[in-house]
């Protein structure tokens, strides 16, 4: 005589919360990030100096964007079991059950063909080949290669977060010149300071996952020191734009004054203890305590500063008459 297995409690073993809800594939897409990327893409294609058709430039945008929910979607796939262990992310689709591995990676794995060839066969090959290539580089070099392998994880992986606004620029010329680039390293130097700042109060967490975050692998102080030193690094290239006639006096007050205070943050956090004593990874990013309020202070401002630097990009060049 066989006993009847008794069904889990918990929803998302379900047959219909396995397959998931709308709602569930939209958080695959990485909403937030997404939002992002597609604004650094969109200002990109906006400072290019050969406009677009509206319509094309909307596909192209739209091929941006779903080439970056792609990339969210096959990293939510790989990372399932990894994210399951974080306060941070254990509620992500795959991590809490709502959606399977295979459906996010089958999901994911659509969205980066579609987003590639309606970009190659709408816009040009060269932003298409760009896409594909970001899309490649996060999945498998960042996330497969390097998440667990180093703690320049996010200095080598974060060129894939950078890439958005070279996409938009070579969707609107056909070409990727220095100008573009200019705009890639600005993304490429915030990245360090922006994740190790929120990796120094979530430490216990990536410790716990197996992930060698830098406060994890080389200590608090050592990350510290380093953010500020690509602080001081990032906030002069991010004025390039002005000595490359991108960005006109809003683009100079902002990059100025905002990288003043991006190193005064900086500064603060190098002298503060944060991380220190690792607080195991708050549930909301900005719910900290005190010891570690310098990191939240820094990786706060850092997304105000890189929305306000390609803000005052985009405005100059769409409605000053740039």
């Amino acid at each position: 005589m066989t006993t009847p297995k008794s069904e889990p409690s918990h929803p998302a073993y379900g047959e219909k919360a396995l397959r998931g809800l709308p709602a569930d594939y939209f958080q695959l897409l990485k909403p937030r990030v997404m939002s992002l990327v597609v604004f650094t893409g969109l200002t990109g294609l906006v400072v290019a100096p050969q406009k677009m058709d509206p319509f094309l430039a909307f596909i192209a945008v739209l091929c941006i964007a779903l080439g970056a929910g792609a990339a969210g979607a096959l990293n939510m796939a790989i990372e399932g079991e990894t994210d399951a262990l974080m306060r941070r992310t254990r509620g992500r689709p795959v991590a809490s059950g709502r959606v399977t591995k295979s459906d996010a990676m089958a999901f994911g794995g659509v969205l980066a063909f579609l987003s590639v060839a309606m970009m190659w066969l709408a816009i040009n090959a060269v932003a298409a080949s760009l896409l594909a290539l970001t899309i490649l580089y996060y999945v498998v070099f960042y996330t497969i290669v390097l998440k667990r392998r180093t703690p320049q994880n996010i200095v080598i992986g974060g060129a894939a977060g950078a890439f958005p606004p070279v996409i938009g620029w070579a969707a609107a010329t056909g070409h990727a010149p220095l100008e573009a680039w200019v705009l890639f390293a600005i993304i490429f130097l915030w990245t360090p300071p922006h994740s190790w700042a929120l990796a120094l109060y979530t430490a216990e967490d990536y410790a716990k996952a197996g992930i060698p975050m830098m406060p994890v692998a080389k200590g608090a102080k050592s990350t510290r020191l380093q953010i500020l030193i690509y602080s001081l690094i990032m906030a002069p290239v991010a004025c390039l734009p002005i000595a490359f006639s991108l960005g006109g006096m809003i683009y100079a007050v902002v990059s100025v004054l905002g990288g003043a205070f991006f190193i005064f943050l900086a500064v603060r956090l190098f002298l503060s203890r944060a991380g220190d004593h690792p607080e195991g990874g708050e549930n909301s990013l900005y719910d900290v305590k005190k010891e570690a309020l310098a990191a939240r202070n820094l990786f706060a401002f850092s997304i105000l500063y890189l929305t306000a630097l390609f803000a005052a990009l985009l405005i100059h060049h769409a409605f000053m008459g740039a």
